[in-house]
């Protein structure tokens, strides 16, 4: 019963959200305390939602003081050269954009922490598709499915978890998989090309001449679509007479004369982010902390003036009630999902299903397996709960338990799209997109993608 229920309650509250009958806070409270209730459990509620909310407030105020640190270092132009130089890539082609939101998400991965790649992601990306009227949710998903991919590195969480819960070395999962990622990755690449071509063909070619970043109207003129400040219709020529771009497009992703911008303090900021990520990645200190030392430190030395500090956190302060409340929503979905027992029935239902002539091939069973458990769990439940079972499922057939573990990051493409995960929030959040919207979007290509790293991963024989 617990095992219907538990899939009933996950379904439900997909359903709701991406047919838009429930917001995904409302959700994440409302259908896991009806269903608490439904399996007899309702007195134990507060108790679930405690632990559900102790175990995520770390993260919930990682995520807090992390867009408060970042939001200052965008507002400060750490991040203007960076715009400037995609941009200049991208120039005012949709393909192009595309591909290098696909590329910049993939780069700034490499610090292992999906949040900080979305906040930079978003902020460098959302001017262009805005300003372009670009889909937001080819953003959105493109960007998850990069850091995906990238999120299996040793440091950002998967792949330590693996190695932890099975008592093996990282580098023994990690670097016989690293062939299988890399087609995962350019995989992503080639999506983002044909989702690209896609919003090019929508859109036209187009061809930037004037914008001014003082108003919100841009001119644009492309193959079949033109706009102006005027609003009059364009030629439709694809821009054949159109006059020649200025080298730098004349386009800016952030005003380059905000007064918020701090130039004689580049490089104390470029450092203090570099030594922040290092610590981060080195584990001197917890994220949550790191976080709340460097956003202290970057208001206190990049605005001294009480006020100014004041006004720049209530800059983001819209960001930080958005991303937070829906943490500690979350918080009560999966404190009832592992309070009640449903998450351990559904996976032991799972598991038991498995048809013995699979037992040799429990690599390839325990790799199918976590795309959808990795999506209806978390990491920690699925790594150390799920995890150990199939190694030992697998090992009584004679398949070695790194297999087992290089098996069961392939389905992290997907995962950075669960509702479980924090860091989609702020994706979402900062690039002002529905929830239900980018799941709807999202979730059958990054199924693909994780197909493919894991028959990549078959092919190169990591399994």
């Amino acid at each position: 019963m617990l095992t219907i229920l538990g899939f009933a309650m996950i379904a439900t509250f997909l359903v709701l959200i991406m047919l838009k009958k429930m917001s995904p806070i409302a959700a994440l409270v409302l259908i896991p305390a009806l269903f608490c209730v439904a399996v007899g459990k309702g007195a134990h509620l507060g108790d679930y939602v405690i632990d559900g909310v102790t175990s995520l407030a770390p993260t919930a105020a990682m995520l807090m003081f992390a867009i408060v640190y970042f939001g200052v270092m965008i507002d400060v132009g750490l991040f203007d050269p960076v715009v400037k130089g995609i941009l200049r890539f991208c120039k005012a082609d949709p393909l192009r954009i595309v591909v290098g939101t696909a590329l910049l998400a993939a780069i700034v991965s490499l610090d292992g922490d999906g949040s900080t790649t979305f906040m930079i992601t978003v902020s460098a990306m959302y001017p262009l598709y805005k300003r372009l009227k670009m889909s937001m949710v080819v953003m959105t998903g493109v960007a998850a499915m990069a850091n995906g991919v990238m999120n299996t590195l040793p440091w950002g969480g998967p792949t330590a978890r693996a190695a932890t819960a099975l008592k093996l070395d990282a580098s023994d999962i990690f670097v016989p998989m690293i062939p299988a990622l890399a087609t995962g990755l350019l995989f992503v690449f080639a999506l983002s090309y044909v989702l690209g071509r896609r919003e090019r063909k929508r859109l036209g070619v187009l061809t930037l001449v004037e914008v001014l970043v003082e108003e919100p109207e841009t001119v644009l003129v492309g193959a079949g679509k033109a706009t102006s400040r005027t609003g009059g219709p364009g030629s439709g020529t694809g821009g054949a007479d159109l006059p020649d771009e200025p080298e730098d497009d004349g386009f800016q992703g952030l005003d380059p004369h905000r007064e918020t911008l701090r130039p004689r303090l580049y490089w104390f900021n470029a450092l203090l982010t570099v030594a922040l990520l290092t610590a981060m990645i080195m584990e001197w200190l917890p994220i949550p902390v790191l976080f709340l030392l460097g956003a202290a430190l970057a208001l206190t030395v990049n605005y001294p003036q009480m006020p100014a500090q004041k006004a720049r956190i209530a800059a983001h302060a819209e960001n930080v009630l958005n991303v937070s409340g829906m943490v500690f929503a979350a918080a009560v979905f999966t404190g009832v999902l592992q309070g009640t027992g449903m998450v351990d029935h559904m996976a032991d239902w799972l598991v038991g299903n498995i048809p013995d002539g699979m037992g040799p091939h429990m690599a390839l069973v325990t790799g199918v397996l976590s795309i959808p458990l990795t999506y209806f769990m978390s990491n920690d439940g699925f790594y150390f709960g799920i995890l150990p079972v199939l190694a030992e499922a697998g090992q009584a057939h004679g398949v070695s338990a790194v297999e087992i573990a290089r098996a069961s990051i392939v389905g992290q493409p997907l995962h950075m799209s669960s509702p479980l995960v924090p860091a989609v929030y702020v994706l979402v959040g900062m690039a002002k997109v529905e929830f239900g919207d980018h799941t709807r979007f999202v979730v059958k290509w990054a199924v693909v993608t994780s197909v493919v790293v894991l028959g990549a991963g078959i092919l190169f024989g990591a399994m």
